[in-house]
């Protein structure tokens, strides 16, 4: 009896424990399912559907005259829920056919309708909700595939569902690329798409979506619950046509010299507006890209450039003039324990100041500036900052390197008894070309110096958010008459001295060229090369400053300023004073020189140039009788030379026009190919040679 009560007991107070789990159990579901159930059904909600965000439509970068730098255009991913909750069987049944026929004909052809009806019915056994149809459809597409059977009914029925993504494009491929920026993913944007990349975001939208797997996330309905809201679209200085013609002028003098990198700015004088800022670097294929924005960034030792601001010192601190003596030394000049060098050993021993700085000699400017300065260096240096020199430009980019200029007796930053005589050539400090360029500028800006900017607003649903322009940092950074003088001394470094390869017989250019060692703490079998030219157009009424970097050219093929960027310089400037009609006169009251350089063609038909010459009121004369002819410019005039070839032979149709070089060349009997636009000034196949059929190009410009 005592067992079987003892076991009684066990099992009553067993019983009773489970009995109390029980009542703990079905306390915890009631408290779950009644009192506590808005809140889990909220929470299992959550786990289930989302709102999420919606990306909005970036914003546009404009050129100066509206025309895009970088847009967003919107591409789908085209996707299908093959168990959305209103597609029955029955529903699934009577609209496949006709779908699957829509999206072989308008979609894939590659696929049979059957192939199409084949492949969704197995997709949709399987359960697939999130099953990929087309990548990257563009917004027609889009629209046109939501039309189609099934899908036009909707998310819930059609299970039709179009994953917008933006994509970011450049319409002028790598022009002013590197100014205009990346806009990247999960990265740092630069250029202007990261300084104002607030502005151009825009505002996030929000959707209701439901998890289907993990990670895939599908809208509930096609409504969005908050619409995105556009970015602001940003407005450039940038003209699209100097820009063009920038890149493709650096871009051949690069090639041509064989140089690592370059840069080419081109700015309003009164405005301090950058109309053209052209970065080009060679990359590992050999191809010149916008990779890095050197305009900005890179600072190096001038060179020469940096004379303008030594001689504008000794204008206004010594008051000196062009007439001013110094002793050249027939080119080389020792300072404590360095020598210092001009380009080559002249034997001039005694010259002024004229004929020092127009002739960019080191000896004689580095002379005048310790004759003036050497006492106290401070004042040279406190000139320079009162040039402009030691500050930014402060576009409106991030990324530029601060001017460095040592103080005098500064030690730490490798002050020493050479560092006066040597920075007054451009050496023992850094600039970057922009800092340069405002600097030259101001003196083309009778001395007002300006902000450069190259945004002139930001605008938001036609409304302007931010408003950008001119603006005046220093009234006058020198007196008028050292102002005048050192604009004199520019315009005759191109008219007598180093840039003279720079002059136009049209119009007046005024400028200092640049040409700086670099490397050359690393021994002479390592010394690279910076040349450069900066300067500004037309002299007498200055409407453009410009300055061109070229680093690191062939050295075998030339680096010195003038040679290297010189030709740049004026190329672009020619090529801008055309395209603006800067002051020009008509073209019949221009020189004979000028007036044929732009011409649609200096050769061809004889009728048709001398109609030509007749319209635009031109006197020529001609002393051979031939169809063909090549207008040359004389003495007394323009002379059309006869221009003949044999039978059989290759004709030259250099300084034709593309209609009549073609026309000369197939009647010959050779095969045509042309690249670019205007006149013949280069043709694959040497004039005279024997025809025998062959393919040969024209190159036009």
């Amino acid at each position: 009896m005592d067992i079987r009560r003892e076991f009684l007991g066990r099992v009553y107070i067993l019983m009773g424990v489970f009995g109390i789990a029980a009542m703990v159990l079905f306390g915890k579901a009631v408290k779950i399912s009644v009192v506590e159930g808005d809140k889990w059904k909220a929470l299992g909600d959550s786990l289930y559907l989302r709102y999420l965000p919606i990306e909005a439509d970036r914003g546009n970068i404009l050129a100066y005259d509206g025309s895009f730098l970088a847009t967003s255009l919107p591409f789908f991913d085209i996707r299908m829920d093959l168990r959305a909750d209103g597609m029955t069987d029955e529903v699934f049944r009577k609209n496949i056919d006709s779908l699957a026929y829509h999206l072989s004909v308008f979609v894939d052809g590659s696929r049979s309708p059957a192939e199409y009806k084949r492949w969704l019915s197995d997709e949709r056994r399987k359960g697939n909700r999130y099953l990929l149809i087309k990548r990257k459809a563009t917004f027609s597409q889009m629209k046109l595939m939501k039309s189609f059977p099934l899908w036009r009914k909707g998310s819930n029925v059609g299970g039709f569902i179009a994953e917008r993504k933006s994509v970011r494009q450049k319409p002028l491929g790598e022009l002013a690329a590197r100014t205009i920026g990346i806009d990247r993913v999960n990265a740092q944007k630069i250029g202007l798409e990261g300084s104002f990349h607030k502005d151009l975001a825009g505002e996030e939208g929000r959707k209701l979506m439901k998890r289907v797997s993990r990670g895939i996330w599908i809208p509930v309905s096609d409504l969005s619950e908050v619409e995105p809201d556009k970015g602001a679209d940003v407005h450039t200085t940038i003209d699209v046509n100097i820009q063009d013609i920038a890149h493709q002028a650096l871009e051949r003098g690069l090639k041509k010299y064989h140089a690592d990198k370059g840069v080419a700015i081109v700015m309003e004088v009164k405005t301090g507006a950058i109309r053209a800022i052209s970065n080009l670097e060679k990359n590992k294929y050999g191809r010149f890209m916008e990779s890095y924005n050197h305009a900005i960034a890179t600072s190096t030792e001038p060179g020469s450039t940096m004379k303008t601001a030594s001689v504008l010192a000794l204008l206004e601190n010594a008051k000196l003039d062009g007439d001013a003596r110094v002793r050249l030394g027939g080119g080389k000049k020792r300072y404590y324990d360095r020598w210092m060098y001009d380009s080559k050993m002249h034997g001039i021993q005694d010259s002024d100041l004229n004929y020092a700085f127009t002739h960019s000699s080191n000896v004689g400017i580095s002379s005048l500036v310790t004759k003036y300065f050497g006492s106290s260096p401070q004042a040279f240096i406190d000139l320079l900052k009162n040039f402009g020199l030691a500050s930014p430009a402060y576009i409106e980019i991030e990324g530029e390197t601060l001017p460095f200029i040592k103080e005098a007796g500064d030690r730490e930053n490798g002050w020493s008894g050479v560092s006066l005589p040597w920075m007054s050539i451009g050496y023992e400090l850094q600039l970057t070309p922009l800092q340069i360029l405002k600097f030259y500028n101001a003196i083309a800006n009778d001395g007002r110096l300006v902000k450069p900017f190259l945004v002139e607003k930001v605008v938001k649903d036609g409304e302007d958010v931010k408003r950008f322009g001119s603006r005046t940092i220093k009234k006058q950074i020198a007196s008028e008459r050292s102002i005048s003088i050192m604009q004199d001394l520019l315009e005759e470094v191109v008219t007598d001295g180093t840039g003279k390869n720079v002059s136009n017989p049209n119009f007046a250019i005024a400028g200092k060229t640049g040409t700086a060692q670099t490397d050359y703490n690393k021994g002479d079998i390592h010394i690279g090369y910076q040349a450069s030219f900066a300067g500004y157009f037309p002299a007498d009424a200055p409407v453009y400053s410009m300055i061109v970097v070229i680093y690191n050219p062939d050295k075998s093929l030339g680096y010195y300023g003038s040679a290297v960027a010189g030709p740049v310089f004026k190329e672009i400037a020619e090529k801008i004073y055309a395209i603006k009609a800067i002051d020009q006169k008509p073209i019949n009251q221009q020189s004979r020189n000028w007036a044929l350089a732009q011409m649609p063609a200096t050769s061809g038909y004889v009728s048709d140039l001398e109609e030509v010459f007749k319209s635009i009121g031109i006197g020529y004369h001609s002393s051979e009788v031939t169809e063909w002819a090549e207008a040359n410019s004389r003495k007394n005039g323009v002379k059309l030379d006869g221009k003949s070839w044999n039978k059989g032979e290759v004709p030259d149709v250099r300084g034709m026009g593309l209609r009549d070089a073609t026309y000369l060349m197939e009647n010959a009997g050779l095969r045509v190919r042309s690249t670019g636009m205007g006149k013949v000034i280069s043709q694959s196949l040497k004039p005279g040679l024997k025809v025998e059929g062959q393919m040969i190009e024209l190159r036009l410009e």
